[in-house]
């Protein structure tokens, strides 16, 4: 009796982890049926959408399993190789076993090839390092993938890959043939088999064991490095799949990457199935397809989607509870380990070879950016304004991860709130460009403070997906006037500045930028050296700390948000001046990637880091066709991650501290202070220097200093450089 009870006990468990895990699915249908209805046929393809969805969703649930991290490559892991298999079968003439054989094989490569050259680099790096050298990596394969066509003479197109045989069906009055046929088997049967590797096999064992803590997996004899190669395989053969399987269902993607959207509906499904149950993981995928499909057949409107999925994963990762396991933790920091720029102490500043190096960059800087723009044309003057706005938006992000620590995926988003704002208020009611400005940066400010509302409990890799998600809604159902036209999308005649300057010339809207780019970096240099902006710094490196010394990390994280949104919503009235117009496609989700990595490239210390990724990045579109400026911002990520953590401003402090050395040693001058810099550079020139302890950390020293402040104890300077 005690035998039959215990197994009897151990079945209703396993039904209920089973009903648990399908329950979300569950929900979403019942959501379909009730506000989306359709008929049979309809369900049924939409369920062949959801099935093939369901292979990339898997993958991304294999690697975060495996290294903890969003791969944002998941889509274009598949989109190469597929590439290749459909243009060998279309544009080769090859029969498609041999097309789809030739894919498979070069799946495999890509999978070897992302672990070797990216993840492997990664391996002791903190999560959110890792997650961004994904973007990068996404970005140089899908630039792959529009090159492929050129073997054969051809440019990117929409192909789809012809049926290897007859056949067509009916149901529900929907018709399908020999790829439905094929896809509704090879992808259950993928998944089948999928969980058969990861339950009987050693490989999923060893998965399940390093998910927990790889560190500790490796030394209980785990081969964590082999382990990776194998699950950044299975996660590109199942990419592929689902991609080279879609190009039958209906076309191969092909563009900028697969697209947000697309990486949304694996990231939900992801999200919804708690990032590691595989059966909830995959049967959410498929009912988000047949979601999918019910909201096109009723509105006729795919992109009223985002915000539905947008709206799932918030709620979802609220619901859910974490911080259990030290891997929990580990997902939930912020990006930290950047360093801090010191000051260069004043005994050295007043070296003549210093001073003159000074004033020697800044006559030239002064030079390049007053006189550059005379003798650029036109064409050349509104390019630069576009960078110095880009520019704006670059240290609104420096501020929000860089001195705080929340990685924010969706800053254009914040963008486009104060660029909406701005052009109803220029377009609509007459004001003039200051006055826009500053209710624009008052609308950022709120909108950024509701978005961060939920970082209060959402970190590190949980914000970043969330602030994406919320992007994609924006830009799928705000932006583009859904919701109602309040935004004015003509285009308008520029009001004079002040009702006196007018700035109705290319070069006269640069110099509006570069001003107003000024009075930023002032300002927020002014919130770096005071008591916020070493609170926002000690916030970043150690929460526990901050918390410790009575500081509030809630009212910390919401002001740095508000700062941030400010910030960035003047930045987008700069942007809809340069237009002349309000353009949706300006503030697409792909764009909040892009200037959160080239801000990576720059560096997120300092507010010259901003400034120096918005130059990398849209000088490399100036000067270079649109696929390779694509290449050069991917491949630039991951260059710097791998050799300059701290981005090309971390470099460029570098170099003055080499050369600031160079004068001290020249005039036998030596500086504690120098040396100390020298081991641990960068923050903008407020920190204060305390004596070394070695029992406290960055953030109690960032605290110590600010106390030292409040108190005015001697040897304090106020935070003054």
């Amino acid at each position: 009796m005690t035998g039959g009870s215990a197994t009897s006990t151990g079945d209703a468990a396993r039904w209920r982890r089973l009903a648990s895990s399908l329950l979300p699915a569950a929900l979403i249908l019942l959501l379909q049926q009730v506000v989306f209805p359709m008929p049979l046929g309809a369900v049924a393809s939409g369920v062949v959408l959801g099935v093939l969805g369901a292979l990339g969703a898997l993958g991304l649930a294999l690697v975060w399993r495996a290294n903890r991290v969003v791969n944002f490559a998941q889509g274009d892991l598949g989109v190469l190789p597929a590439t290749l298999a459909v243009l060998l079968v279309v544009l080769g003439g090859l029969p498609w076993i041999v097309g789809i054989t030739a894919g498979l094989g070069a799946a495999i490569v890509v999978g070897v090839l992302a672990d070797v050259l990216v993840v492997r680099r990664f391996f002791g790096a903190p999560r959110l390092l890792l997650t961004v050298a994904t973007i990068g990596l996404a970005q140089v394969l899908a630039f792959a993938a529009l090159l492929l066509p050129q073997l054969w003479g051809e440019g990117p197109g929409i192909r789809t890959l012809p049926p290897p045989f007859e056949w067509t069906g009916e149901f529900g009055g929907v018709v399908f043939d020999a790829n439905d046929l094929i896809a509704v088997v090879v992808a259950p049967l993928l998944m089948v088999a999928l969980a058969v590797l990861l339950r009987a096999t050693d490989t999923g064992v060893a998965v399940r064991a390093s998910a927990e803590r790889a560190e500790r997996a490796a030394l209980l004899g785990v081969p964590v490095r082999r382990l990776e190669i194998q699950v950044w395989v299975l996660a590109a053969v199942l990419s592929f799949a689902s991609v080279v399987l879609t190009a039958g269902v209906t076309a191969l993607p092909f563009g900028v990457g697969l697209g947000l959207a697309v990486v949304l509906r694996s990231l939900a499904a992801l999200v919804i199935g708690r990032m590691t149950n595989l059966v909830a993981i995959a049967t959410t995928a498929v009912a988000i397809g047949v979601l999918e499909r019910g909201v096109e057949w009723n509105t006729n409107d795919v992109l009223l989607l985002a915000p539905i999925l947008a709206a799932m994963i918030l709620v979802s990762l609220l619901l859910q509870r974490r911080g259990l396991t030290r891997a929990d933790s580990e997902v939930a920091s912020s990006w930290r380990g950047i360093g801090d720029v010191r000051p260069t102490p004043r005994v050295l500043a007043a070296l003549p070879e210093v001073r003159a190096a000074r004033w020697g960059l800044g006559a030239i800087l002064v030079t390049v950016l007053v006189v550059g723009p005379n003798v650029m044309g036109t064409n050349g003057q509104l390019k630069a304004g576009i960078v110095v706005a880009f520019a704006v938006v670059g240290v609104s992000i420096v501020v929000l991860t860089g001195w705080a620590g929340p990685v924010s995926l969706g800053q254009m988003a914040f963008v486009g709130v104060g660029a909406a704002v701005g052009a109803r208020a220029l377009a609509e009611w007459g004001w003039e460009p200051v006055s826009a400005m500053i209710v624009a940066a008052v609308a950022g400010a709120v909108v950024a403070v509701l978005v961060g509302l939920p970082a209060l409990r959402l970190e590190g890799l949980y914000l970043a997906v969330t602030t994406l998600a919320l992007s994609l809604a924006a830009s799928a159902w705000v932006f583009s006037n859904r919701i109602g036209e309040w935004i004015p999308t003509e285009s308008f005649r520029r009001p004079a500045l002040l009702r006196t300057f007018d700035i109705d010339t290319p070069l006269r809207l640069y110099y509006l930028s570069l001003v107003v780019l000024g009075v930023v970096l002032l300002a927020l240099r002014g919130v770096r050296r005071s008591r916020t902006g070493r609170v926002l710094v000690a916030l970043r490196d150690n929460e526990a700390g901050v918390t410790a010394f009575g500081v509030s990390p809630v009212r910390a994280k919401l002001t740095a948000f508000a700062i941030s949104g400010a910030v960035a919503a003047v930045a987008g009235v700069l942007v809809v001046l340069q237009q002349g117009a309000f353009r949706p496609v300006t503030y697409a989700p792909e764009e909040s990637l892009t200037v959160f990595v080239s801000t990576v490239i720059g560096g997120l210390a300092t507010l010259t880091g901003g400034v120096l990724g918005a130059v990398f990045q849209r000088g490399a579109q100036w000067l270079l066709p649109a696929p390779w400026s694509f290449f050069a911002t991917g491949a630039g990520v991951l260059l710097v991650l791998l050799t300059l953590p701290d981005g090309l401003g971390g470099l460029l402090w570098r170099v003055r501290d080499r050369f600031v050395r160079w004068a001290a040693r020249r005039h036998s001058v030596n500086s504690l202070a120098l040396e100390r810099s020298a081991g641990d550079h960068v923050v903008d020139a407020g920190v204060q220097t305390v004596p070394d302890d070695p029992g406290i950390g960055v953030a109690e020293h960032a605290l110590v200093a600010e106390v030292g402040a409040a108190s005015g104890e001697p040897g304090d300077d106020g935070g003054r450089p």
